[in-house]
């Protein structure tokens, strides 16, 4: 971790290198007058909308909507079965089955899903907005960089991984708010650095309002990968008659109130993992590469957080234009995937970072309990 002062408060990094946009909206986290201690960056970091992906910044008495990020609660859920190997023609089949029966890109289900949190819903017109379609969306993929992914756990035992967000529910929420935040910034003269940092107070009604929102969107988010979870499962037991023995279901992208230093702030974490002391999450990479199940070591220097993945080293047009689709698939050999033509290039491994390199540079952060190895994999 290396330190880089500020005319306000500092940064914190766990990474060698940092783009130089990524950098400069660093500075502007820094600078905001209500910005805690300092803001840390994770060694995943790549530029997003106001904030860096891979920051976590704690605040007084506000939440920035763009801090949480426009896919609230995008996160992982990986599970553990029983089975001990699985054969190519296996995974060919539940792959199969998995594209037919859990929407992915744009696709929704033809008919409305069950969950008891549809009956739950607040009263804020943008959740009501939503609701008839998100009934379609629960346990779609979304697309992107969102995937399912069969592995090999170093544990010895075949995993199931899903990469997924809350859909509509979150796009919708965090463009409202933002919108709101900033023609409230606006009207007060507020002193940001950047429109995109426009913030709510907490206390304030739009505050309140957006963080009973986004605090939905988790809650739907969670659900929606537990239900592809549950369905990805039941192919695997069709299959093999594997069962399941464990599940851990986190999320990524969100803000909520936490103690640190002696005093209860809003943490935002966009594109981090909680990593309290012991506490369990998933670091995935990119296609082809490692994944891992990681134990925190609760590092105060990073409000308890790690990276959430291996994070771009390109963005989506570069990456089309400049990746090698044939040694983008030499790096996929030996898996099961779709990486066929030049359009899928945006979620190639040549995008992402060395997510060796990104688990290297967080070691403080923490330790890795099981390393897993792709074996088949759908990207969004």
């Amino acid at each position: 971790m290396r330190v880089v002062d500020t005319e306000r408060i500092p940064i914190k990094l766990w990474l060698e290198d940092i783009e130089e946009g990524a950098m400069a909206q660093a500075r502007n986290l820094a600078n905001l007058p209500f910005a805690y201690r300092w803001i840390a960056v994770m060694p995943d970091a790549h530029v997003g909308y106001g904030m860096p992906i891979g920051g976590i910044m704690a605040t007084e008495q506000v939440i920035v909507p763009n801090a949480v990020g426009v896919d609230i609660g995008c996160g992982m859920i990986a599970a553990r079965t029983d089975l001990r190997e699985i054969s190519t023609e296996d995974l060919k089949d539940i792959m199969g089955r998995a594209r037919t029966k859990i929407p992915l890109g744009f696709n929704h289900h033809p008919e409305p899903q069950e969950w008891f949190g549809f009956n739950q819903a607040p009263d804020l017109p943008v959740i009501q907005r939503e609701l008839a379609s998100a009934r379609k969306q629960l346990g779609t993929l979304g697309g992107g960089n969102h995937f399912i992914e069969l592995q090999m756990g170093s544990d010895g035992f075949v995993w199931a991984m899903i990469h997924s967000g809350s859909r509509n529910f979150g796009l919708k929420t965090a463009t409202e708010y933002h919108k709101t935040a900033q023609w409230l910034c606006e009207k007060w003269h507020a002193d940001i650095p950047d429109k995109d940092l426009a913030f709510l107070p907490i206390e304030e009604k739009e505050g309140h309002d957006y963080y009973t929102a986004m605090n939905y969107c988790l809650d739907f988010a969670r659900a929606s990968r537990a239900l592809m979870m549950q369905r990805l499962l039941g192919f695997i037991a069709m299959v093999t008659g594997g069962g399941e023995q464990e599940t851990l279901n986190v999320h990524h992208n969100y803000a909520t109130f936490e103690e640190h230093f002696g005093k209860t702030v809003l943490v935002h974490r966009k594109g981090a993992t909680r990593a309290g002391v012991g506490e369990r999450g998933i670091v995935p990479g990119s296609m082809g590469a490692h994944s891992y199940i990681v134990l925190g070591l609760g590092n105060p220097e990073s409000f308890l957080s790690c990276s959430h993945g291996a994070g771009r080293r390109m963005g989506r047009k570069e990456a089309k234009r400049t990746l090698v689709l044939a040694d983008e698939q030499a790096k996929m050999a030996g898996i099961v995937h779709g990486l066929r033509s030049v359009g899928d290039l945006d979620e190639a491994p040549g995008a992402y970072k060395d997510v060796e390199a990104v688990m290297a540079q967080q070691q403080d952060l923490v330790e890795i309990e099981i390393a897993l190895t792709p074996l088949a994999s759908i990207k969004g």
